[in-house]
């Protein structure tokens, strides 16, 4: 798809996009970039405390961003009927300004086919948080995005704009350094 290499070429270049994930329409870069992490905090006037997620593909690349995978991940991720947002007690390769304060960085592998392909071909985690300025309703769809977002990205995707169906958030669960783990969403 040729819309995909040019969000590519935007991704590479530190540029933020806005793109239709498996939940709600996001605000992504390359989630290795600390400059353009940044970009999209000074965007949603999003305190940078506050911690966003990354989307990616596969549980295998998952492993590359964070220090342990818990076996129950492996197995929830399988078993998830949902979207499904797991937070890890500790990130790795990723811009440090996209961890929590307790080093932990919540991911979410996309099955939704769009996002899906991007992450593949980009070959990295995306960062995905929704399309709203910070502390504003979270948009259903595309065209409830107020236009100061779609002016502040470098890029947005054509896909999916015309869609209305409504999509749930995902379910997240978050795992502590011990093992243990607990459900924040449903």
């Amino acid at each position: 798809m040729e819309e995909i290499k040019k969000i590519v070429e935007v991704l590479e270049a530190g540029g933020i996009i806005l793109y239709p994930t498996d939940t709600v329409w996001g605000i992504g870069c390359d989630a290795t970039n600390a400059e353009a992490v940044q970009k999209i905090y000074a965007l949603k006037n999003r305190e940078d405390s506050k911690s966003m997620l990354l989307l990616t593909d596969s549980m295998a690349k998952v492993q590359a961003y964070v220090q342990e995978i818990p076996d129950v991940a492996w197995d929830l991720v399988d078993c998830a009927d949902k979207p499904l947002t797991i937070i890890y007690p500790q990130g790795k390769n990723i811009a440090t300004n996209l961890l929590a304060q307790d080093g932990s960085i919540g991911i979410r592998i996309t099955n939704e086919p769009f996002s899906k392909r991007l992450c593949e071909r980009f070959k990295k985690p995306i960062v995905s948080t929704s399309a709203n300025i910070s502390g504003e309703p979270t948009p259903a769809f595309f065209a409830e995005i107020s236009d100061k977002i779609k002016n502040g990205v470098d890029y947005v995707v054509q896909a999916k704009q015309n869609e209305t169906e409504k999509k749930q958030p995902s379910s997240i669960i978050k795992f502590e350094k011990n093992g243990t783990f607990v459900l924040i969403r449903r």
